[in-house]
């Protein structure tokens, strides 16, 4: 089964059971996590698949949307929150190891504050709000791969790029090659 097939299969059960569930608890009853304060709220949650203090993760995700001009990139959110929904489950942050493969639109997300203004159209330049998401996330071992071919399309250089953010030659590439380093594949 391709990645494409799996990710379609999960969103479509992921969905069946959202619908078939009620929602217990809103926006407002989630809170800030430990780990990573400033992103990522977490709620918690009873559970039957136990997580352990001993597991250990190395898992990538793939963003390929760009937010709206000013606003958090919600994929990128989604790595704070796995962050503090793990510690908070007790797994040390040494073993949580995340990498996120950017490509498509997300690939202006990624950029310094020059390109990302000059990339909006009108005269209402908005600064890009997930500058500080990605150092703080880096900070906490996060590694950030932008797709070299996005970024050719988009015309971003490796100078255009955020300090912590690693162009690779593909998306498919940088996923590849994190696969062959034991990382799985977060589908969204």
């Amino acid at each position: 089964m391709s990645i494409h097939s799996l990710r379609i299969t999960c969103l479509v059960t992921l969905a069946s059971l959202l619908m078939a569930t009620p929602a217990l608890a809103g926006p407002e009853n989630f809170q800030r996590g430990q780990t990573i304060p400033e992103y990522g709220k977490i709620i918690a949650v009873k559970v039957d698949q136990q997580v352990y203090r001993h597991h250990k993760f190395k898992v990538a995700f793939d963003v390929d949307k760009q937010a709206k001009a000013g606003e958090l990139n919600r994929n990128l959110v989604s790595a704070a929150r796995f962050i503090n929904m793990h510690t908070a489950a007790g797994i040390k942050a040494k073993n949580i190891k995340l990498a996120i493969v950017v490509h498509g639109t997300a690939t202006k997300d990624m950029t310094r504050a020059e390109y990302y203004a000059a990339a909006q159209d009108g005269d209402d330049k908005k600064p890009n709000a997930n500058a500080d998401l990605i150092k703080i996330l880096s900070e906490h071992g996060v590694e950030f791969f932008v797709c070299g071919q996005s970024a050719a399309y988009y015309d971003v250089k490796n100078e255009d790029l955020l300090p912590d953010v690693k162009m690779a030659l593909s998306a498919m590439t940088a996923h590849a090659l994190l696969q062959q380093k034991d990382y799985t594949l977060n589908p969204f």
